[in-house]
């Protein structure tokens, strides 16, 4: 259940397919104690599948994780409710800090065949009652990851404001099937029981899933998904960053919480969005491409705590006697390409030897049998001042990203004390 007096992150890596997967965040957590780590987003039906090999240590490689890695959320998706609940409660064995819903990820694979992800910004109704049933089999926090809209609808009204279709049977189970809702009072904090559900009613996605379930944190992409024509990784970059919708939300959604998402490259850039008033920031691409300046810094410029002090050489060293240990764990993998090649990918980053180190990596994982050698054969390529230097000062971007922000927002939406029900 959601404490009341929950508050977000200050900072976390956005949960990205094919990245943030085990070796990432264990590499990540060598960097930064405090960051907020994201699994990859598992689909309910993957995790109501592997339900036999799920606490087998041999077996699970979907949601078992190593206890240094908290604080760590479980990212689910999916648009069945029945097992979104079977996911949630097969998942609280593993004892995740928190869950996010993902209404965000534009993939065809996933928004298009899967029916989920971005997709389901366009029925909130929906999504209440996602986060509902999940709230209801765990005993942890639950949040909403989206964008700031869909194909076209993409203003701030229809961020805030849409017409929901009729109530559609989605596998839902239990009360939910003939048409009822959880109620749940978002100024007391209190359930309220069951509400009956109309037809074709007026609402808003944040305002809907916020009033008609118990999520109290959002965290915002601030692009729209384009769900045909454009690639995921175009839908990272094609898509205007809007964050003056995002700080519209601030202003005109006071009782909940917000985290920022899309675009921050820096320290520098995440300091700004929270002095501007984000509740939090989560940082996806650069979080890789750079994750030495990025996470590094974390601890002790967003969170005023002691950075570790590692060198680049030490905190390789520690991955690497981590790297060892689960190599072949699962017969055929993890290879040493899996453990080095997606998290070291942006190690050295603009480091002298970088452009050197990379090639030797490229061959490297295709000789190597175990990390230990792979480095032997790939770090001659990267200077010992960069091997042993402590960590520098953040690097500089946009500082001023935010600076004038608040004169940009968008008109105050006004609707919110419309009829939820």
């Amino acid at each position: 259940m959601v404490a009341n007096d929950y508050f977000p992150p200050l900072f976390s890596v956005a949960p990205m397919m094919d990245w943030t997967d085990h070796h990432y965040r264990t590499l990540a957590r060598l960097l930064s104690k405090h960051t907020w780590l994201y699994t990859e987003m598992l689909a309910a039906e993957t995790i109501v599948y592997q339900k036999g090999n799920l606490l087998v240590t041999a077996e699970d490689r979907f949601l078992a994780y190593s206890p240094d890695q908290h604080p760590i959320v479980l990212q689910i998706g999916g648009s069945n409710l029945d097992n979104l609940a079977k996911a949630t409660e097969l998942a609280n064995a593993y004892c995740y800090d928190e869950i996010n819903f993902n209404c965000g990820c534009p993939s065809p694979r996933v928004a298009g065949r899967g029916c989920f992800g971005a997709r389901l910004m366009l029925d909130p109704k929906f999504v209440a009652e996602a986060i509902s049933l999940i709230f209801a089999n765990t005993n942890v926090p639950v949040t909403v990851k989206c964008r700031i809209g869909v194909d076209d609808h993409d203003s701030y009204n229809e961020l805030c404001k849409r017409k929901l279709a009729g109530f559609k049977d989605h596998g839902t189970p239990h009360a939910l099937a003939i048409g009822l809702v959880v109620g749940y009072n978002l100024s007391t904090s209190v359930w309220s029981g069951l509400l009956p559900m109309e037809e074709n009613i007026q609402g808003d996605f944040i305002y809907k899933v916020s009033s008609l379930s118990p999520a109290k944190h959002f965290i915002i992409h601030s692009r729209k998904a384009l769900l045909k024509g454009l690639s995921p990784a175009e839908n990272r970059s094609i898509p205007p960053l809007k964050y003056e919708y995002f700080y519209g939300l601030l202003r005109d959604f006071p009782d909940l919480t917000f985290t920022i998402n899309g675009g921050i490259t820096s320290i520098d850039e995440a300091n700004g969005a929270l002095k501007a008033g984000a509740h939090g920031v989560m940082v996806g691409r650069a979080a890789y491409h750079n994750p030495w300046h990025i996470l590094g810094h974390v601890d002790s410029a967003i969170y005023g705590a002691p950075s570790s002090d590692l060198t680049r050489r030490q905190v390789l060293e520690e991955y690497q006697v981590y790297g060892d240990s689960v190599l072949g764990q699962y017969g055929l993998g993890p290879t040493v390409r899996d453990i080095v090649k997606v998290p070291l990918l942006g190690f050295f980053h603009s480091e002298p030897g970088n452009g050197l180190w990379k090639r030797k990596a490229d061959s490297a994982v295709q000789t190597c049998t175990t990390i230990k050698s792979f480095f032997e054969e790939t770090l001659v390529a990267i200077p010992d001042s960069v091997l042993d230097s402590p960590m520098a000062e953040p690097q500089y971007g946009r500082g001023d990203l935010f600076a004038d922000i608040h004169n940009l927002l968008p008109p105050p939406y006004t609707t919110r004390q419309e009829s939820v029900i």
